[in-house]
């Protein structure tokens, strides 16, 4: 007995029903197709009744058994499509030269002919040829589009990660997570993420160093590869591997991002102006004067210790009480 229910026309009420799967073969196009048919009898007379739900998906496994029957690549396919090479729609459908609203229309059930068929498959199956159709193509799209769909092929084809350095791969965490971050920001944060993991940790989590410049903590390699948005937002560059990571530096990278990265660059400056590393660094430097000093690791090491012990934290989720009361400060 199920607890389902549905309108039985023979008994003329709602009742419930039970569902069981049989062979069936149905015209479909030009041709005659078997598939597995999904059926719901009422419990109480035993006769067929009309479950929406289950005609939707009879009218879908038809339609996969007749894709199947033909060689035509699976709807299911299909919508990996533009998922897997990290890509709308409608760019999808430029790239491949064919009419805007073509694509869209395949991912809501209608079936390609012949040679839409092939590119189709060979697109799904084969990242460097997609890769080879996007460097062809990429003036038709917009710099953004065209890094992200490279970077996601570039991740297919192994072409990463493999040689990063650790705070690269934390750039590109940081970059998928935050689609309104500018460089100021971001050196900021990777100043908190080293900071915060030592003292819940005690051990760094990346090798490099910061100096003590005019705005505050800043990785100069970082902030060069990033230098031509000036104060404008880091576009979303990078695929990120979310195999990167343990659990501990996870949790403890996104407790950065989501109690400072909700500030602009220009409060995290002013966050770090009034932190001892960046004071100490820099000493009786005027605050305008440019300095490469680099703040020594054990400074930073030391003063988010004692912040972790100053407001007992327990968890990185507690760092939420200190990035508060430091805006408080200001």
């Amino acid at each position: 007995m199920s607890n389902m229910t549905t309108f039985c026309e023979n008994c003329r009420d709602d009742v419930a029903f039970s569902t069981g799967e049989k062979k069936t073969v149905r015209p479909f196009k030009d041709a005659e197709i078997e598939f597995m048919e999904t059926y719901a009898i009422c419990d109480q007379c035993g006769s067929n009744v009309f479950v929406a739900k289950y005609h939707d998906n009879n009218l879908m496994a038809l339609n996969e058994a007749y894709r199947l029957k033909n060689g035509i690549i699976s709807l299911k396919q299909i919508l990996e499509i533009p998922i897997k090479y990290c890509i709308g729609k409608r760019p999808l459908s430029l790239l491949l030269n064919w009419g805007e609203l073509t694509f869209t229309r395949y991912c809501d059930g209608d079936i390609p002919t012949k040679h839409y068929v092939d590119v189709l498959n060979r697109v799904y199956e084969d990242p460097r040829y997609y890769l080879s159709i996007l460097e062809s193509k990429k003036d038709i799209l917009s710099p953004s589009t065209y890094r992200k769909s490279k970077s996601a092929v570039q991740y297919l084809l192994g072409v990463q990660t493999e040689h990063e350095s650790k705070i690269d791969r934390i750039v590109k965490y940081v970059l998928s997570r935050c689609d309104d971050i500018t460089n100021l920001a971001l050196q900021k944060s990777l100043y908190y993420i080293q900071g915060f993991y030592y003292a819940f940790h005690n051990s760094y989590i990346f090798d490099d160093d910061c100096e003590a410049w005019v705005h505050g903590p800043v990785y100069r390699k970082i902030y060069h590869r990033f230098s031509d948005y000036g104060y404008n937002f880091i576009d979303g560059e990078t695929r990120y591997d979310e195999y990167s990571f343990s659990a501990e530096e996870e949790v403890l990278i996104d407790s950065v991002i989501r109690y400072f990265c909700c500030y602009s660059g220009k409060t995290l400056e002013r966050f770090t102006h009034i932190e001892t590393p960046w004071q100490k660094t820099r000493g009786d430097l005027p605050l305008n004067i440019q300095s490469d000093r680099i703040i020594d690791k054990n400074l930073i090491g030391a003063y988010f210790s004692d912040v972790k012990n100053k407001y007992d934290m327990l968890t990185p989720a507690d760092i939420k009480v200190y990035s508060t009361g430091m805006f408080e400060k200001l």
